[in-house]
Order: C-alpha cells, then structure tokens, then sequence
C-alpha cells in the first residue's frame, strides 16, 4: 500500500516550549540538573529537554497540595476559584496556537487533529464548562426535617466538598485534552492536584504550569507539574498517604497496578483504561456512508482508547463491505502531521511501532488475512510510522481482536444476524465505547441497548463533550470522566443535622 504523496513541502515551526516545572508555585528545573529529550516521532529528532524530577521532588510537590488543600481557602472559597480558573482559561485561549505547534511536534498528531479533541475541542469547552458549574452546582441539598433518633426536629443538609489532593496522571496519546479534563473539574471542585505527563509528551504540561505559574492568582500548591522519565517518579503519587484520590487515564495493566498500589491508603480512584470498541454496521445500514467510519483506525494512528477497531459486518455482505473498505482505506491521507490534509502521522515511538507490528504478525501467525498494510511505508524512511491496516476473516477469539494494539490496524469480523452481533461485541473484557449502524433507528437503538460500554455512536453520532460522562465498562475502567458525574467524582458527601430549634 502507498501513501498519499508527501511531496507538499512543510517547514517546522519555532516554538517556545517551557522546560521548568511548576512545584509549591516555583517554576524550577530539577534539583539534580538532570533533564531528558522530547522527541518528535514524526522526525526520530530530539526537539527539546525538560527537567527529570527525583521522588524527592514529587514528596515536594505533594506535599505542597496537602498544605495548600489544608491551609488555605482553595476548597471553601468558590468565587475566588471561579476568578482563578477564567484567568487560566484566558490564558490558555491566548496561547491557542502555540499550543497546536507543540501538540504537533511531540505528539506527532495530525494539525487537523489539533482542530478536534487534540487541542481546539477540549480548549474550548473542558474548562468553561466546570467553571460554569461552581455556581449552578447544588453544593448543599436540603432534605426536609426529620423526627432523629432522640425524639426531636431536626433539619438535614447534604453537603458536597472536595476529596482533597488528587495525582492526576496522563497519557501521551492525547494529553492536552486528558490533562485538562482531569485539573479542571479536580480544581473546580477545590481540590489541589499534582501533574504527572507522560515522558514523550510533557511540553503541554509545563506550559500549563508556567500559565498557572505567571497569569494566574492560583495559590502555591494548589497545582504542581512534575516531570520525569522515571514511571516510578509517579507511582508515589499512588502510594503517598497524603495523596487522596488518583485520576488515570492509560492502559488497563497500569490501572491496576494503580489500584494495588492505592490499596493501602483506600485512595479513591477514576481510571479511564483501555478499550477494543466494536463497530457493528447492520445489514440495512447505507455502506457507503456506514464503512467509512472504519477509517477512524487511521485517526492519529489508531492512537485512541475509544477508537473501534474490531468492524462486524453481517456475513451476507461481507464480501461487498471488504471490498468497500479496500477503497476507502486506499485514499486515507497520511505522512507528515504538519500538512493540513493528514489525518495519521506517526506513531510515538519506536516501541509503540515494534509493538503494532508484532500484534500485525500476531494475526498472520492466528490465520487472519491481512487485507492491506501492515508494514512501514517506504516513501517515510524517518519517523515512526506503520502504514494503514486492515485484517479479515478474523475470529472474534484472534488476539488482534481481543487486545488493544493502539496502532492503525482495523480487524473485520463477520457475524450472522443482530443477536451474534451483540454477542460478538460483548466478548470482550473491555467496554468502553462502540457503534451501530443500521437503516432504523429504532433497530440501532435496540441493538445499543444491549452492548456493554460506556459511549455509544448510534447511526453516526458522537458521543463527546464537556457535559457528557465517557468512561468504560468492564476492565475499560472506574467512574467518568466530564459531565455532572464527572464533577461529582472530585467531590466527597457530608451529612449533618441539627436540632429545629
């Protein structure tokens, strides 16, 4: 398979990246000096270094957010919290377009990606909508008075207040937008919250500290930013006494490595984790318009925990739907993340790129044929790139249909009528996102009733905002991101009563 010509010439932008993190409202490089390279997977060429913070610095920064959430306002003062959070949103809308240039060159996402859930979406919504929140919430619900167990009128409260310091960790596939899902609603809830980027990705995250650092009134410790290469940096996030709550998004092996780890503190946790999403097109959907949804595997390189990458389609047209996904597949645009027109660049690294082609030879070894791709493409000598790819006449049973490969690889698997389809889509240990097409509505509807995940594309829908919840069932994860429930999983819940008088 070849790719779109990539002979449109692009020139690398200049950008000011921060190299500092933010700790107890300090902008500081590393005690040790030590710093690591940010590399641009789409050129294999180191673009800048960041500081390599130490567990020493991490205890810091914890301990700056117990002191911050204990001894200040933060949590209690809900007006000086909103004034806070506009002064970054401002901020941040400022810095728009710097932003885009340093998504694209650490993530190697797409610059049309940056125009949806990379950067522009969550920019303009994941932090209005919280924000909006402090003041239509119903902080204090009153339940009417009440005979209590001593004979006497009491009145009730519910009081909603925030858990208190909460590690936020994040992933490299989609930073920007995790990371500020997760701080704006942890902040808008008065929670203080320490920052750990990914490795390949922290440029979006010290700018975020440097904005919280110089724009805003935000008090010392009520955000950290903390940088390193070293993942057990941010395990002490979840093995801290002092540390409440932890707020992951990543692969489901981590999350309960997490969940272990947090065990001994009874730490809460929302783990937002991995996912095998089915896309299951009906036998009277429009194929045309239906199928073209299997390009979403191509969508930042299948970089995404809500991608459907296994497509089921009913056996009586499977032969057609095949043949229609070869062609759409063959005009997907993809090479270098700074043309306009690409919607896959590379992968993040070297690893993630050995990892997809052994899941692609995974499926040769099972007995799936591969369609078209599955190598790495010829005119692209640099960069981490695998070339799109599409497997069918796969078992449901193959390991490429039941593990998550995070790479461009589509798998097609036929089923017999709406009840196999189900079936199919339901084993699987994940559950976090899915679609169904077909001609009726009330057909999709019926049929989307009865698949186990958390989101759910019905006849082309999409199911993203700030005020919807997105999270997964089964080992895709625990609790939600966004929404009222998304806010409500900062907060903790108080009863008290008192006397009528």
């Amino acid at each position: 398979m070849t790719s779109t010509p990539t002979d449109t010439t692009t020139t690398t932008p200049t950008v000011h990246p921060e190299t500092r993190m933010l700790i107890d409202g300090a902008l500081v490089d590393a005690d040790s000096g030590r710093t690591f390279a940010n590399v641009n997977p789409a050129t294999e060429e180191v673009i800048g270094e960041v500081a390599d913070a130490s567990v020493a610095e991490m205890q810091r920064a914890i301990a700056s957010s117990r002191r911050a959430f204990d001894e200040t306002d933060w949590s209690t003062n809900h007006a000086f919290r909103k004034q806070c959070l506009q002064q970054l949103l401002d901020a941040l809308q400022a810095e728009r377009e710097e932003m885009r240039e340093q998504l694209i060159l650490e993530v190697g996402c797409p610059r049309m990606v940056t125009q949806g859930p990379q950067l522009d979406a969550p920019l303009d919504h994941a932090l209005s909508y919280p924000i909006g929140l402090i003041d239509e919430f119903p902080w204090e619900i009153e339940l009417p008075d009440a005979i209590s167990l001593q004979g006497t009128l009491d009145h009730r409260r519910i009081w909603k207040e925030p858990v208190g310091v909460v590690g936020a960790i994040v992933p490299w596939n989609f930073p920007f937008e995790v990371t500020i899902n997760k701080v704006a609603q942890a902040l808008a809830t008065g929670n203080t919250v320490i920052l750990k980027p990914a490795p390949d990705t922290p440029w979006n995250a010290t700018l975020l500290g440097r904005l919280v650092a110089e724009r805003t009134d935000i008090p010392a410790g009520v955000f950290n930013v903390v940088t390193s290469s070293d993942h057990l940096v941010g395990e002490e996030l979840t093995i801290s006494p002092q540390v409440d709550m932890i707020s992951f998004t990543g692969s489901t092996v981590v999350g309960k490595r997490i969940m272990a780890k947090g065990a001994d503190t009874l730490k809460r946790v929302f783990l937002e984790l991995g996912g095998k999403s089915a896309n299951i097109v009906l036998d009277d959907a429009d194929f045309d318009t239906a199928l073209l949804s299997g390009l979403a595997v191509c969508f930042h390189a299948g970089q995404g925990c809500a991608i459907p990458t296994r497509m089921l389609l009913p056996r009586a047209r499977y032969a057609e739907g095949v043949e229609k996904l070869k062609t759409f597949f063959d005009m997907v645009p993809y090479g270098d993340p700074q043309r306009p027109d690409v919607i896959m660049g590379p992968l993040i690294s070297a690893k993630q790129r050995d990892r997809v082609e052994g899941y692609i030879q995974k499926g040769i070894d099972e007995g799936a044929t591969l369609a078209l791709g599955g190598g790495r493409p010829a005119d692209l000598p640099k960069g981490w790139y695998v070339e799109p790819t599409m497997f069918v006449d796969v078992d449901n049973s193959m390991t490429i249909a039941q593990e998550e490969i995070f790479g461009p690889v589509l798998v097609v698997i036929p089923f017999e009528d709406d009840d196999d389809a189900v079936r199919i889509a339901n084993e699987s240990r994940y559950g976090l996102a899915g679609m169904v097409s077909s001609g009726s509505l009330e057909r999709s509807l019926a049929v989307t009733h009865r698949i186990r995940a958390g989101s759910m594309s019905v006849n082309g829908g999409a199911p993203y905002g700030a005020d919807l919840p997105f999270g997964g069932y089964k080992e895709s994860g625990i609790g939600r991101q966004n929404g009222v429930v998304g806010f409500e999983q900062y907060l903790e819940t108080k009863s008290v009563c008192w006397p009528a008088g």
